[in-house]
């Protein structure tokens, strides 16, 4: 099975955002065929955030091959912006691919498929 390109999973991902009651932008566009993503979380009760990125390939198992799965970049879920984007940045200075999601919904939901230990 072929998995689809970061830019259509992206526009697929803002318009199920939508659908669904949340509000997404794009921050900051990666490489079309395979930049990685990233989706940065918003709830309004606390001003925390979340970040999640695309989980590593150690995650995926036979059965879901070409699925996208994501993980949370810290254990306390939730945290500050400022802590974020510090990790953004090293992130970007790894990898200048790297595609950015911002959601905001009140409830804090990711929308995405979070990889299980």
């Amino acid at each position: 099975m072929t998995r689809v390109t970061s830019d259509f999973w992206v526009s697929a991902f803002l318009r199920r955002v939508r659908l669904e009651g949340g509000f997404a932008v794009l921050r900051r566009r990666g490489a079309l065929e395979a930049g990685a993503i990233a989706v940065v979380v918003s709830r309004a009760a606390d001003r925390l955030v979340a970040l999640y990125l695309q989980a590593p390939q150690s995650a995926f198992d036979d059965t879901k091959p070409a699925d996208r799965l994501f993980v949370s970049a810290y254990p306390d879920l939730f945290v500050e912006e400022e802590r974020v984007n510090a990790k953004l940045a090293r992130e970007i200075d790894f990898d200048p691919d790297l595609w950015i999601v911002d959601v905001e919904d009140r409830d804090g939901r990711s929308f995405l498929e979070i990889a299980r230990d």
